[in-house]
């Protein structure tokens, strides 16, 4: 296993050295190009793709699923590309627009301390909406997940940390740190959108999907305000608009994070080539496929 890791490693880090020595403008689309045509038939994630989609959208045509197995990793492609592009991705994502009538709420409870959870998915590029809100003054963290491949995610996190930091790593360490950072009044992103062992099943378009609860959870515990925030990737493939959705109002943590698994399925809907398809969001997919 630590053997696949490593030569898996060193492929991709051949492919961002390769796309990394071009200009941006052409760096992101080369690495696009190299997701959808080089590294997702190796990886498998042209059938993932259809295996997900088989699962819950049977009803589209053929030729928009084989569209789709293209064209979500070449936008998983652009996004990797972009987060190890370092100032120049920074410096782009802090001009993005910044939409939605949640940008008012995340305003007014930095004027007033109240801490915020900015909830979002593997969708466009989920740095994006990191960098533009840094750029604006906003404390924000980031909550993430270790990479498998120990290799891989070494640089991974360097590169994630120079986006913008603090960033906490899902573990027990992490946590506490997370926790002092919201009781502080400081904004969170989190993404929820993977499948998780033990959590409950709730709804994603249509079908069963196991879903952490502890989002929701920590916003009801240290009463932070439940923000569904994507960066929505643009016609030029290189810009993106940051979209504030209204806060999901308090409840109880089931409900608050179905809507959460609501919200993200019509943007999803609207964009089906943004989301992350790639991952095995339902366990059983692959057995609904043809």
């Amino acid at each position: 296993m630590r053997l696949r890791y490593f030569v898996t490693n060193l492929a991709l880090r051949g492919f961002f050295g390769l796309a990394l020595a071009l200009p941006y403008n052409r760096r992101v689309p080369l690495m696009g190009w190299l997701a959808a045509r080089v590294i997702a038939p190796l990886a498998g994630w042209r059938r993932r793709v259809r295996d997900n989609l088989a699962h819950v959208r049977p009803d589209l045509p053929r030729a928009e699923v084989s569209r789709l197995a293209r064209a979500v990793p070449n936008n998983a492609g652009r996004t990797l590309i972009e987060i190890y592009s370092g100032e120049e991705f920074v410096t782009r994502a802090a001009r993005a627009p910044i939409e939605g009538p949640g940008l008012q709420a995340l305003e007014d409870a930095r004027a007033t301390g109240r801490p915020v959870i900015l909830v979002t998915a593997h969708f466009g590029n989920y740095d994006v909406a990191r960098a533009a809100l840094i750029a604006r003054g906003h404390d924000m963290g980031s909550l993430y997940r270790r990479m498998r491949n120990p290799y891989f995610n070494a640089h991974y996190v360097r590169s994630i940390s120079a986006i913008g930091t603090p960033m906490f790593e899902q573990g027990r360490r992490g946590m506490v740190q997370m926790v002092k950072h919201l009781k502080a009044g400081g904004v969170l992103g989190v993404l929820t959108d993977l499948h998780v062992y033990e959590a409950p099943e709730l709804i994603f378009f249509g079908k069963p999907a196991r879903t952490s609860l502890v989002t929701a959870e920590l916003a009801l515990k240290y009463d932070a305000l439940l923000i569904p925030t994507f960066s929505i990737r643009q016609p030029n493939g290189l810009d993106f608009i940051v979209r504030l959705e209204a806060p999901i109002p308090h409840s109880d943590a089931r409900t608050m994070t179905q809507e959460v698994n609501d919200r993200l399925e019509a943007l999803v809907r609207a964009h089906m080539d943004q989301w992350f398809w790639i991952h095995r969001r339902w366990k059983n997919a692959g057995d609904t496929a043809p």
